[in-house]
């Protein structure tokens, strides 16, 4: 008899701990998960941030070393990337020339942007583990000029070669596919502003002190 009604105890207490767990289940579905969405995306905003103040710190680090003059300046044969500045799909030769200021290949790619592939090292890097473009018109000396910034930025004006060229004047705009309409924007200063929304890009593209921004993004060849 006790080992009978132990067995129905037994099971009253699974029935009301499995419903327990459920009702856990559907209130952790409901209310956490987002939570856990809209912090992961978070997360990776700001790692993308560090990244970019990184990249700008690399800048000025190449620049002391050499005559104050960042990699777009500087020959080839002196270790720059001025050659290339005019060369398609040519975005990575310009963070690739600065492999030892910047340690690791691991600081010039989003975590949010799936359409790149993280590289191992620089043996071999091209435009696929780069998730960011370099402003060709940027300099120490002028602290407003646009340097680096996501990659994901448009204009009324077509990409071509892998170069955005831009005035003062035109639109310009984030696009839809990571950080959602903002993005992350590096000055000739070593400065990064996380989240900048589309207004605030068009401002500084005014803002620049330059009248035509040259952007090389890391664009995939056809």
């Amino acid at each position: 008899m006790r080992t009978k009604i132990l067995h129905r105890k037994l099971a009253a207490f699974t029935l009301v701990d499995l419903t327990i767990v459920v009702a856990t289940a559907v209130l952790f579905v409901v209310f956490f998960l987002p939570q856990l969405a809209r912090s992961k995306r978070t997360s990776c905003r700001t790692f993308c941030s560090n990244n970019l103040k990184q990249v700008g710190l690399s800048f000025r680090l190449f620049a002391t070393d050499n005559g104050d003059v960042f990699p777009m300046d500087l020959s080839t044969n002196l270790g720059g990337t001025k050659e290339f500045v005019r060369t398609p799909y040519s975005a990575f030769r310009h963070l690739l020339a600065m492999s030892n200021e910047l340690s690791t290949p691991f600081v010039i790619i989003c975590p949010e942007d799936k359409g790149r592939t993280r590289a191992v090292n620089w043996t071999g890097l091209s435009n696929r583990a780069v998730s960011y473009f370099i402003g060709l018109e940027a300099a120490e000396t002028n602290p407003q000029s646009i340097l680096s910034g996501d990659r994901y930025v448009r204009s009324s004006r077509p990409v071509a070669n892998g170069f955005l060229v831009l005035t003062t004047n035109d639109v310009i705009r984030w696009t839809k596919n990571y950080h959602t309409n903002h993005g992350n924007l590096g000055l000739g200063d070593g400065s990064v502003t996380g989240q900048v929304d589309s207004t605030n890009l068009q401002q500084a593209l005014r803002d620049s002190g330059v009248p035509t921004n040259r952007l090389a993004l890391p664009e995939l060849p056809p």
